[in-house]
Parts: C-alpha cells; structure tokens; sequence
C-alpha cells in the first residue's frame, strides 16, 4: 500500500455552507483533493475563495453558521467529516494541527508561553509533571528559539513577531502531529525573517516527516514549499497540478491570469496585469462557472453549464471548457 494510491489524506466533493441571513453561502462546493505523507500541498486563490475555510472544515472548526454538507475527509482512512466533536477533539493537536495566520491572536496574551505549549502536550501524551514541561522546551527547541529553558517564562508581548510565530509553530508540533495546516503563516513577518521560517518549516518536515497543507497568496512561497498546488475560485477547485506543472504548463484561465499579474525580475513592464472585475458574492446565483463573468475566452456555454474535471496529463487536473 503506497503513500500514492493510499494517501495520508483524500477529500472527495467536500461542500461547506455557512448559513446567513443573507441566504446560504457556498464556501466551499465540492472541493476534492488528496496529499500524501511527507508532502507538502499547496493552496492558492484570491481572498473569499474558499482556502480557509476548507481547511477549517478538516478539523470542524467552523465558525457560527456553518457546517459540512457533503463530502468526505478521509485522513488515514478516516471520515473526519462523520465524527462527533468528541472524537475530534482527540484528533486536534493530536494527529492534525494547525497554524493560524497572526500569531499575536493566536497566543493568550496572560498565559506564559510555557503554559500555552504544555496545553496539548497535557491533553493529548501520557506525561505528568517535569515530563510536560520538557516536552514543551523540546518542541521549542524544535523552532530553533533560542534558549527554551528561560523564554518558556516568557509571555506573548516579550517576544518578536517572528519568535511568536515559532511558538505557534512549537505548539502545532509539540504532539508530532501527521498533517500540520500553515494558513498564511508568514503575513505579519518581514522578507528576511519570513525566508528563515520557510526553512525552519522545511527542516521540521524533513526531520519528522510531516504532511503540509500551506495556504497562500505567494506564488513565490509555492515555489519554494509546496509539491501539488490546489488553485481555488469561488469555493471551487479549478486547477490541481504538480507545482512545476502550476508555473510550466497552467490550463485553467483563472490560473494564468494570476501568474500574470506576478511581477517578473526577468523582464521590464509598465504596468501590472491586473483581472477584471472582482470575485463573486457567494450567496448570490453564479454562473454555471463562477469564472466566466471576468473570463476573457468565456462563451455561453461557460455561462450555462457546469465544466467538468478535464485531465491535462497525468494527475494534472482542471476545471474548464477551453482545456
């Protein structure tokens, strides 16, 4: 049984729907994908596209209003989608955690944050006393910040923007978990301390040999990070590729337009490419391709009927008449 055919991780026509008193709102409509261990995916789409909160859903941490509608999230076997609060509660932390995108809200500003890192290790190992506390120096250490011992005394406002974003990261950790979720996790640091984190991240999965789910809007993080990149529009997979096919050979329109409107160091322009319009309101009736309306190559039948899933090749996978 090989990590290809049987991956860590299989989401097969997952629909999420949060419920306003505007109507239903489709977050995320039929989104499937598969990671395998020790792998890192990549999810990339303009804001409201849906990656947050298809990676709320793996875990059922929706927020007020929503819930899983249909679909499977199969991990390791697994529907995570079936299972109770109860039962999930020992998956957090556990075997699936997460990185949320801003560090500072992420951390209990009156909690050390030897207190904060304990919390899972408490919850989910068999250790009692000294033995948590060293778990926790040890994950910390696992982030490469300096002198565990002493900063576990710390509290939130003490440290860097950069040092609390390894604490979120030595939280996630702290339980060895199989799938780590990076939702935005390098928005609030600067270029060069950025750059370090992506390799302190790399260096994790190398050693412990975690799966990845990195949610993005850097294409120049993809490059560097991920090995499969799921590109999401209006709560939809569009395209599913190899990240070299993502920049080599991209199918769908929405894909191509977003690696156009990348600035390029190879070649002088005066002006960005920008997409015309702005991405749909999701509680309103869309097109039967929620792209067509800003779509340079849509026809009616784009506007008419549902694209289906196109093989490009291989495992490439997109979502469009014009493949």
């Amino acid at each position: 049984m090989d990590a290809i055919t049987h991956p860590l991780l299989d989401v097969r026509d997952l629909k999420v729907s949060i419920f306003t008193r505007w109507g239903e709102v489709k977050a995320a409509n039929g989104v499937s994908f598969t990671l395998a261990r020790g792998r890192t995916l990549g999810v990339v789409g303009e804001s409201g596209s849906g990656k947050s909160i298809t990676c709320l859903s793996l875990l059922q941490l929706l927020p007020a209003g929503g819930r899983i509608v249909g679909g499977e999230v199969l991990f390791d076997g697994q529907n995570l989608a079936a299972k109770s609060q109860r039962e999930m509660r020992q998956i957090r932390g556990k075997r699936i955690a997460m990185i949320l995108q801003d560090p500072m809200t992420s951390l209990n500003p009156v909690y050390t944050i030897g207190n904060q890192v304990d919390e899972p290790v408490r919850l989910h190992q068999p250790l009692v006393g000294e033995a948590i506390r060293a778990k926790a120096i040890q994950a910390l250490r696992l982030l490469r910040i300096p002198v565990p011992e002493v900063r576990v005394r710390d509290f939130p406002h003490q440290m860097s923007g950069g040092m609390r974003q390894r604490v979120v990261g030595a939280i996630a950790m702290s339980c060895e978990p199989d799938l780590l979720i990076a939702d935005e996790p390098t928005t609030s640091l600067d270029t060069t301390v950025q750059a370090q984190y992506l390799d302190l991240l790399r260096e994790v999965q190398e050693e412990r040999g975690v799966s990845m789910i990195f949610v993005t809007h850097d294409l120049g993080i993809v490059a560097k990070m991920c090995h499969r990149v799921a590109v999401m529009y209006a709560g939809r997979v569009v395209e599913f590729v190899s990240v070299e096919g993502l920049f080599d050979d991209p199918r769908h329109p929405y894909t191509k337009a977003l690696l156009a409107s990348v600035p390029r160091h190879d070649r002088r322009e005066r002006r960005l490419a920008a997409i015309d319009g702005q991405p749909p309101v999701l509680h309103e009736k869309l097109p039967a391709c929620p792209f067509a309306p800003r779509c340079a190559m849509a026809d009616s039948r784009c506007f008419n009927e549902e694209p289906p899933e196109v093989s490009a090749g291989g495992d490439h996978m997109a979502r469009c008449w014009k493949v």
